[in-house]
């Protein structure tokens, strides 16, 4: 009797559990509801209650799953000797799980968007998963000419993981379930040739997207970004983005209407950054390469400056849902500009054949990326870093910086 009980409640939780990540990677955090979960499966709220007591429980659940599960994926991987067919398998492997979760032959894999909205006791069970994660990650460099520097080789698995995360939403959003081999292939010659043409110089001279907007209002953005990308929108409270400033928070209702309004302002203003260091790229003298290293290097002065940085990809779960596909649209369009240019490039030989919007999506996570550095390297530390993450891009996640090999 108590074995039938315990199946039973095994049952009822994997239901839960596939329902819950489905309507969290939909949702997002803030979004998603318990009693929508619950109607999902047909049950009341009290009945999910009875497994998870919070939402945040059952997103930790649903992230610990995952987790674990790509754990696994990645083993695997890094158990094979060659480094180059390591990348392969773990990318084969990846793209045929997430087909699985578009075709209903496995629960999707959550999207870890909101895993920095999550805090104590829900955090201390996660976060040390995702390190783990991290870890194990870092095997696909054992052996290769990086393997033994500790900042390359944390900064290229960054990288990765970024690259990882992002396909789990352009592909389950853009892509043929059937034609998971194929992406991952594309992706695998990127990351193992790089897209080619010449390393980007850091430009600082990119002026704001927006010289006569109200300074107090351009601040509040500023401040919200940087809150957002660290600590999700659900730990950005308008307290927090007032005391940033040192002000408060009637202070920022003076120039900001609503929280909501705030996240879609600052989405605004990352697009029309993005927008600006394209048209500079465009309108540049040289080569298809040579142009597009122009715009890789004013968005990453961009991302180091004061001014900066953009907000990161995760934050579109933070939209409400009825104005996110137009945001997400208009993200979308902008990553179409890389793919433009990266063919530009490729047209006028400076740069190898490759897939363009596969490449323009890599070029975006590696932006997405670099916001993270100074939360995990200092700020002396981050010039030493940051080489490694455009080498990656245009060598490949192998090639060794000048003088390392």
């Amino acid at each position: 009797m108590n074995i039938a009980i315990t199946r039973k409640s095994e049952r009822r939780r994997a239901e839960i559990i596939d329902a819950a990540i489905r309507h969290f990677n939909r949702s997002g955090l803030n979004g998603a509801t318990l009693g929508g979960i619950a109607a999902s499966v047909g049950m009341v709220t009290n009945g999910v209650a009875y497994y998870y007591r919070r939402k945040e429980d059952l997103a930790a659940a649903c992230m610990i799953q995952s987790l674990a599960e790509l754990v696994d994926i990645i083993g695997q991987a890094v158990a094979v000797d060659d480094p180059a067919l390591r990348l392969e398998r773990l990318l084969a492997a990846w793209f045929a799980r997430l087909a699985d979760g578009v075709t209903g032959k496995a629960t999707p894999v959550m999207v870890f968007n909101d895993i920095r909205a999550l805090t104590p006791p829900q955090s201390n069970e996660v976060f040390p998963e995702y390190y783990r994660l991290f870890r194990v990650l870092r095997g696909i460099f054992n052996g290769t000419s990086i393997g033994g520097d500790p900042v390359a080789r944390n900064a290229r698995t960054h990288l990765l993981l970024s690259i990882l995360h992002a396909a789990q939403e352009w592909f389950v959003a853009q892509c043929e379930a059937r034609d998971h081999a194929r992406v991952a292939a594309r992706l695998a010659l990127i990351l193992k040739s790089g897209l080619g043409g010449v390393a980007p110089q850091i430009m600082l001279s990119l002026p704001d997207p927006d010289p006569d907007a109200d300074p107090m209002r351009v601040a509040y953005l500023r401040a919200a970004t940087r809150l957002i990308n660290q600590h999700g929108y659900r730990g950005t409270s308008v307290e927090r983005i007032a005391g940033e400033l040192n002000l408060t928070k009637g202070s920022f209702y003076h120039h900001i209407d609503a929280k909501d309004d705030l996240v879609t302002a600052c989405f605004e203003r990352t697009f029309a950054v993005l927008r600006q260091a394209q048209d500079l790229g465009f309108e540049s003298s040289g080569n298809g390469a040579e142009r597009l290293a122009t715009t890789v290097g004013a968005l990453l002065g961009w991302q180091l400056s004061e001014a900066g940085p953009m907000l990161r990809i995760s934050a579109y779960n933070s939209l409400p849902e009825s104005i996110r596909p137009t945001i997400r649209h208009a993200g979308d369009r902008l990553v179409e500009r890389f793919a433009w240019q990266i063919s530009d490039a490729q047209a006028d030989g400076s740069m190898p054949v490759r897939d363009a919007i596969i490449g323009a999506r890599v070029l975006h996570s590696m932006l997405n990326a670099v916001i993270e550095l100074e939360w995990w390297v200092s700020e002396r530390g981050q010039a030493r870093a940051l080489p490694h993450y455009t080498l990656a891009l245009f060598s490949g996640l192998f090639a060794p910086l000048a003088g390392e090999d």
